[in-house]
């Protein structure tokens, strides 16, 4: 596989490189996509638990009016 990169991306690579943390190339990519996998299934459970909540918003009932004096009223009291 080839990959190529512009030299803003290039150049991330290299300063990962040189400072010692990643021995490889490689291993600065498989970080970049294990980071990106990440990313892509937190968006999913969130995405999911959106759905949930509406899906729950739809199922709690007619909507009704609301009573915004009459919530001011038993406030004060």
């Amino acid at each position: 596989m080839q990959i190529v990169l512009n030299p803003h991306y290039e150049m991330l690579l290299q300063n990962k490189l040189t400072s010692g943390l990643y021995s490889s190339f490689n291993e600065v990519i498989q970080e970049g996509l294990r980071l990106l996998e990440e990313r892509d299934q937190l968006y999913e459970l969130q995405l999911k638990n959106l759905r949930a909540e509406i899906k729950q918003g739809i199922n709690s009932g007619e909507a009704t009016v609301l009573d915004i004096e009459g919530i001011k009223i038993r406030g004060r009291s």
